[in-house]
């Protein structure tokens, strides 16, 4: 037998060092060829470490939270044969620990449909909450819960940190009345327990990017309501006419069409800023982060040349993009390169947000949720769908007023939608 030791790859970009986020195996576990040994994360993207080799693992080089350089011992597997290390270079073992689980995120996602419901239904095993304790569970789970008539509170969360997910939900109501019995107070009972979470891996990385944006950047934010009426009715048209043959459109891609259009008038916010070497490098390509939560974190997946991009060709993109970056399988490649960032909470978008820019970018769009509300039109008032622009630029290099101005051409783009078509 043999002793095979893998080491920390150069994952490429000059990166010298990377975080090892998760463990996949664990001391004693035998393992193929391919199989994922472990997650890293660089500062763009989280990277799989396969085997190269068939064996029994015999030694962990690290422990989640834990910065490793680049030819670092990763993990040493025992083989058949000689392996590729000699007996006297053999590296002592690590003791392997329990490795805390990196808390996820909340995922920004579209829900899974589900029949909306005008009373509770039947309930599954409570779990005892306190009635002000807000449960871990994504925006698209609180909805889903929401449709289902459920409290999310007595729902008994399996993922990590008590995370509630869409299988609970569903093993909740496939209970029936099997549990219905259950104590109403234990839903009451007080709680004195307490957890603690390491700040590791993606979370890790969404921190010190959030923090280091805060901190160089000169943020301001301008909010602007726009009429969406129109392109709502061109955009329900359009699906209606096109969608079976096409694929359903979401505003989003209208709302690239709009940064792409504005873009030719205001070149100055589709530009990075290196603070360092004092440059503002302007570009003419358009491409377009779209801000996407998913289960391991802020991921900022990016369409590129958005400018040359049909409707339907960004639709496309934006859905399989947000899939890989919620499935943790979008590369570095898809991860960076963004020139101006499109964020968007959707339904929960709320009535106004301050979102916090994305390095070196110096304009970020943030969409708020659409709402009817009575306007005055021509003297009359009537309902009209309305939606709330929120976007942030970098003082240092964006004017105000030119940020007020470029945030109107994307008003007037939206509201009068012809008018993103016309050359």
């Amino acid at each position: 037998m043999g002793t095979h030791v893998i080491k920390m790859p150069d994952i490429g970009e000059g990166i010298a060092e990377v975080e090892l986020s998760q463990w996949h195996v664990k001391v004693g576990d035998l393992v193929v060829e391919d199989q994922v040994l472990a997650d890293v994360m660089t500062d763009k993207a989280m990277v799989d470490i396969p085997s190269p080799v068939h064996g029994k693992v015999i030694a962990l080089g690290g422990q989640p939270g834990e910065v490793m350089a680049v030819g670092s011992v990763l993990i040493s597997i025992e083989v058949e044969g000689a392996g590729n290390l000699k007996e006297s270079d053999k590296p002592a073992p690590v003791a392997a620990k329990e490795a805390p689980v990196a808390p996820k995120v909340e995922a920004v996602v579209e829900s899974k449909p589900a029949a909306p419901r005008t009373a509770p239904v039947c309930q599954g095993p409570m779990v005892a909450r306190e009635a002000d304790e807000r449960p871990l569970a994504s925006p698209a789970v609180r909805k889903h819960a929401l449709d289902l008539g459920i409290q999310l509170r007595l729902v008994r969360g399996s993922g990590p940190a008590g995370r509630v997910l869409h299988e609970d939900l569903e093993a909740y109501l496939a209970q029936g009345q099997s549990n219905a019995s259950a104590p109403v107070a234990a839903a009451y009972a007080q709680r004195n327990d307490e957890e603690q979470i390491q700040v590791i891996g993606m979370r890790r990385k969404i921190a010190q990017r959030m923090q280091d944006a805060t901190q160089r950047a000169a943020h301001f934010s301008y909010v602007e309501e726009i009429d969406v009426t129109a392109i709502e009715e061109l955009r329900a048209h359009l699906n209606e006419k096109h969608g079976a043959s096409r694929g359903k459109l979401t505003l989003l891609p209208f709302l690239v069409r709009a940064l792409v259009v504005a873009l030719r008038d205001f070149p100055q916010m589709n530009a990075r800023y290196d603070d360092e070497a004092q440059v503002i490098t302007r570009l003419g390509a358009v491409h377009v982060g779209v801000a996407t939560q998913s289960d391991v974190g802020l991921m900022v997946p990016v369409v590129r040349h958005a400018e040359a991009r049909s409707l339907w060709d960004s639709a496309a993109e934006i859905s399989r993009l947000a899939t890989a970056a919620r499935n943790g399988k979008a590369s570095r490649e898809e991860l960076s390169g963004s020139t101006i960032t499109l964020t968007s909470l959707g339904a929960l978008g709320g009535i106004v947000s301050t979102p916090v820019l994305n390095l070196p970018e110096v304009a970020i769009v943030g969409v708020n949720k659409i709402v009817e509300r009575p306007m005055v039109v021509k003297g009359q008032v009537v309902i009209r769908k309305m939606m709330n622009l929120s976007s942030s630029f970098d003082h240092r290099v964006v004017d105000g007023m030119d940020a007020a101005l470029f945030i109107q051409a994307i008003r007037g783009l939206l509201e009068q939608p012809a008018t993103l078509f016309v050359e």
